[in-house]
């Protein structure tokens, strides 16, 4: 089902190591966030399909306008779900929005056995919306459930403007605003660490695969840094 280019970023995502870190198990209700062209997603889909359920919640950001590279890439996620119903007919899809989910049929509150958010702490920050978006999140779990995080890591110490521009973000800035929306830290992980990324480049995280911002400029050197240097964090609603 997956796609050969996206199996081939396993080395450097590990999602099997990184599931297993999150406690992910096969009858659980999952809520991914921001899922983007679905590279969580289809790893997730078959994993949760016989027992358990996967909520996928798109990202929209306040006053977004619907004719963006975000809306279309939207409109590519769900038409790829639509297109494969015997894949994905059991995904729910709905949106988070200024910390409020919509269109899943009902209110997630309390439903969650897992909330999964990959790279995108970064584009929260930058819209004002972190904090509502994890208040949304403790909400939307079940005492016991677990908040899983990975995020690009910044150099200790990092200004914060400077977080949001490069997208590199210090791990004591999202351990404290989790911390302060009510979750516990319950443990870290350095399955997604990558020491050769030194984290000083022009166009920020976005210098390097996937990406590849600066177009041939320097594109070997970034290729073989690979994709950033990431914290995985997960949290604990008590």
């Amino acid at each position: 089902m997956r796609d050969p280019k996206a199996k081939a970023r396993d080395t450097y995502r590990h999602p099997a190591e990184t599931l297993q870190f999150f406690e992910l198990s096969p009858d659980q209700t999952v809520i991914e966030i921001a899922p983007g062209a679905g590279w969580y997603t289809d790893i997730l889909t078959p994993y949760l399909s016989a027992a358990g359920t996967l909520y996928e919640a798109q990202y929209l950001e306040p006053g977004t306008q619907h004719d963006d590279g975000e809306a279309r890439m939207r409109a590519a996620f769900e038409k790829k779900l639509a297109a494969t119903p015997s894949v994905y007919g059991k995904v729910k899809v709905g949106t988070l929005q200024a910390g409020i989910f919509a269109g899943f049929g009902g209110s997630l509150q309390g439903k969650a056995d897992r909330v999964l958010t990959f790279r995108n702490i970064h584009n929260w920050m930058e819209d004002g919306q972190l904090d509502a978006n994890l208040r949304a999140f403790y909400a939307a779990l079940k005492p016991g459930g677990m908040l899983g995080v990975e995020e690009h890591r910044a150099i200790p110490g990092t200004p914060l403007q400077q977080m949001i521009d490069t997208g590199y973000v210090t791990e004591t800035y999202v351990i404290n605003r989790v911390t302060a929306a009510g979750f516990e830290l319950d443990g870290k992980s350095e399955i997604n660490s990558n020491p050769r990324d030194t984290k000083d480049y022009a166009n920020g995280v976005w210098s390097l695969p996937p990406t590849y911002r600066g177009g041939d400029t320097d594109r070997a050197r970034f290729a073989a840094i690979g994709e950033s240097d990431r914290m995985t964090l997960r949290f604990i609603k008590r």
